[in-house]
C-alpha cells in the first residue's frame, strides 16, 4: 500500500517572502527530496494544507489508515520526517507507537484524521 508526504510548498512559516525567493515551505520540500523517500512512500508537493500559522508543515497519509498533519517544520527536520514516513509506512493502521516516532512528530503533530470509512455497495430493494 502506498501512503503519501504531501509537503507544504507555499509555506512562508512567518517569514517575508520576497518575489523570486524560495519559500520555507519549498525548501523543506526540497530538502526532503534530497534526503529520498523510503519505499512505499510518496513525495508530493502541495500549494498549502491550511496550517499556515504553523510553520512548515506535512502531512502523512493511506487508503485504511490514519492520517497526520505536522507543523512547526523547517529544512533542517527533513531527516526526521522521512524517518517518521518510514514509520508510518510500516504500521497498518497508520498509529506508531508514540516512543518509535520520532521527536518532531511526538510535539508538533497539529492534527489525527480518522481514516474513511470504505463505501458498502448497497443494493437496491427488489421490486415486490
Amino acid at each position: 500500500m502506498s501512503v503519501t508526504l504531501h509537503v507544504c510548498i507555499t509555506c512562508r512559516a512567518g517569514q517575508t517572502v520576497n518575489e523570486g525567493e524560495t519559500t520555507p515551505g519549498a525548501r523543506l520540500h526540497a530538502a526532503i527530496i534530497d534526503v529520498g523517500a523510503p519505499e512505499g512512500v510518496e513525495v508530493v508537493p502541495v500549494e498549502c494544507l491550511s496550517a499556515c500559522s504553523q510553520g512548515c508543515s506535512v502531512a502523512l497519509s493511506a487508503p485504511g489508515r490514519w492520517s497526520y498533519v505536522y507543523g512547526r517544520l523547517s529544512e533542517i527536520h527533513a531527516r526526521d520526517v522521512i524517518a517518521g514516513a518510514a514509520a508510518y509506512a510500516a504500521a497498518p493502521d497508520g498509529i506508531v507507537p508514540w516512543r518509535r516516532r520520532p521527536e518532531i512528530f511526538r510535539k508538533q503533530s497539529l492534527a489525527r484524521i480518522p481514516p474513511i470509512a470504505p463505501l458498502i455497495a448497497i443494493a437496491p430493494e427488489a421490486a415486490e
